[in-house]
């Protein structure tokens, strides 16, 4: 049977939100994914746009390539948007978010490390 363990993001300070400051690759550090490869870490990520108008976001998921990028544009009026429903990550990959504006959007999220 499977056990789950609710963790941070270990970008974020004691569950806060992660200040998307960076404008390019390699972004800001979202989360490091556990080193063992007999767990997996489920991660959920939401985003929200402090600014007046839509800001485009990129999330480098395990890594830097194309297709391991999750791109969309966050507008203002959205409150928190979904961009991470529970994608599995392990072997230390790295998650990363850069934005086309600094320090407008603010990444929320939490893991759930499965055993």
């Amino acid at each position: 049977m499977a056990t789950y363990s609710k963790i941070t993001l270990s970008g974020s300070t004691n569950g806060r939100a992660v200040l998307v400051a960076e404008t390019a690759t390699a972004g800001n550090l979202i989360h490091t994914a556990t080193s063992s490869t007999e767990f997996e870490d489920e991660i959920w990520l939401y985003a929200m746009n402090t600014s007046a108008s839509g800001v485009k976001l990129t999330v480098e998921f395990g890594g830097v390539a194309v297709s391991d990028q999750i791109e969309l544009t966050i507008s203002p009026e959205s409150g928190l948007i979904l961009i991470s429903p529970g994608l599995i990550l392990q072997n230390s990959l790295v998650v990363r978010a850069f934005a086309a504006t600094t320090n407008v959007i603010n990444i929320f999220g939490y893991v759930n490390r499965v055993s």
